[in-house]
C-alpha cells in the first residue's frame, strides 16, 4: 500500500529535506581535486549532527557510510573511502538522506570536480537533471505514476545524441515512495514499460523520490564485489539527480530543494506549494 501523508507529516518531511539540502551544499563545496570521498562523508556526518538529525543511509542494509559517492562510471551506491581521491575533470554523484522525527528525506546531484570537463559530460548532467524536473512537473493530482515515467523518458529521448555514444536510461534502478521509510512503494521507473500498466493514481499526500540515472552509453549495470557499487557495463560515465517531492492540494512541494522547487517549476507554468517549514 502507498503511504498517504497528512499536511503535518509533510511538514516534518520538509524538515528532513532541508537537512539533505544542507548536506548537498556542504559536500558540493568540499568536492574539489585532492579531496577523498571519505572526506565528503565526514562533511555530511557533521551537517547531520549539527542539525540534530539522523542518517538514513548509515547501516541501511549494512551500508557503511552516510552518503553515496559515485565517481565517473559508478552509477549509484558508491561507498566513500580514503583511497578514492577526486581528480580534476571527474564527475561525482552524491546521494544523501536524513531523518527528522522518523520522517525521511532523500536527494542526489551530480557535481563537476575542478575544470576542463568535456561538453558531453556537462550536457549529460544537464539532461539528467532536466529530465528529473520534467518528471516532477508531471506529478499532478489525478495523473498516474506512468505519467512521471513518460515525462522523464520523453525529455531524454528528445535531446540531441551526444557526440560520442548515446543516452542510456539506467534500467535496474529508479525512484520510489518515501515517508516513514526511505524506500517504500511505489517503485518508479524512469522509462515507460508496457507491461507494468499505468501505476497508482496520484492524490494529495503521495510522496515520491524521483531520480533519473543516465549514462553516455549503456542502460545496463553490474554490481561490484562489495555488493553495493553499481557501474555501467561498458564503462561510460553517468549522472544521477534526485529530489523528494510531496503532492499537496496546492501542487507539488519539492521537499529537498531550498526553494521548494519554485524557480524550476515556474518554467513549466506550475506554482510550487507553500513551504510548511518554520525555517522558511
Amino acid at each position: 500500500m502507498v503511504q498517504i501523508k497528512t499536511p503535518e507529516q509533510i511538514a516534518k518531511m520538509r524538515e528532513a529535506g532541508l537537512v539533505v539540502a544542507a548536506i548537498h551544499a556542504a559536500t558540493r563545496e568540499a568536492a574539489v581535486p585532492g579531496a577523498t570521498t571519505a572526506d565528503l562523508d565526514r562533511v555530511a556526518r557533521k551537517v547531520i549532527a549539527d542539525h540534530g538529525a539522523k542518517s538514513n543511509f548509515l547501516g541501511y542494509g549494512g551500508f557503511p557510510a552516510t552518503i553515496c559517492t559515485s565517481v565517473n562510471e559508478v552509477v549509484v551506491h558508491g561507498i566513500p573511502d580514503d583511497k578514492t581521491v577526486l581528480k580534476d575533470g571527474d564527475i561525482i554523484s552524491i546521494d544523501a538522506g536524513a531523518i527528522v522525527d522518523g520522517w525521511h528525506g532523500d536527494a542526489a546531484y551530480t557535481a563537476f570536480v575542478g575544470t576542463g570537463h568535456a561538453p558531453e559530460l556537462v550536457e549529460l548532467s544537464r539532461v539528467t537533471e532536466e529530465s528529473m524536473w520534467a518528471g516532477i512537473a508531471a506529478m499532478k493530482v489525478n495523473h498516474r505514476l506512468v505519467d512521471i515515467s513518460k515525462a522523464i523518458e520523453s525529455y531524454i529521448r528528445r535531446q540531441p545524441r551526444p557526440a560520442t555514444g548515446k543516452y542510456g536510461i539506467i534500467e535496474d534502478y529508479g525512484g520510489h515512495g518515501i515517508g516513514t521509510e526511505m524506500h517504500m512503494d511505489p517503485h518508479l521507473l524512469n522509462y515507460v514499460s508496457r507491461g507494468r500498466g499505468k501505476g497508482i493514481r496520484l492524490v494529495p499526500g503521495v510522496c515520491l523520490a524521483i531520480e533519473p540515472m543516465v549514462s553516455l552509453g549503456t542502460a545496463k549495470t553490474e554490481v561490484l564485489q562489495d555488493d553495493w557499487t553499481v557501474i555501467t557495463t561498458d564503462g561510460t560515465w553517468s549522472s544521477h539527480w534526485e529530489h523528494s517531492i510531496a503532492l499537496t492540494e496546492q501542487g507539488p512541494l519539492v521537499l529537498t530543494a531550498p526553494d521548494c522547487g519554485r524557480a524550476k517549476l515556474a518554467q513549466y507554468g506550475i506554482e510550487a506549494a507553500p513551504d510548511p517549514s518554520p525555517r522558511s
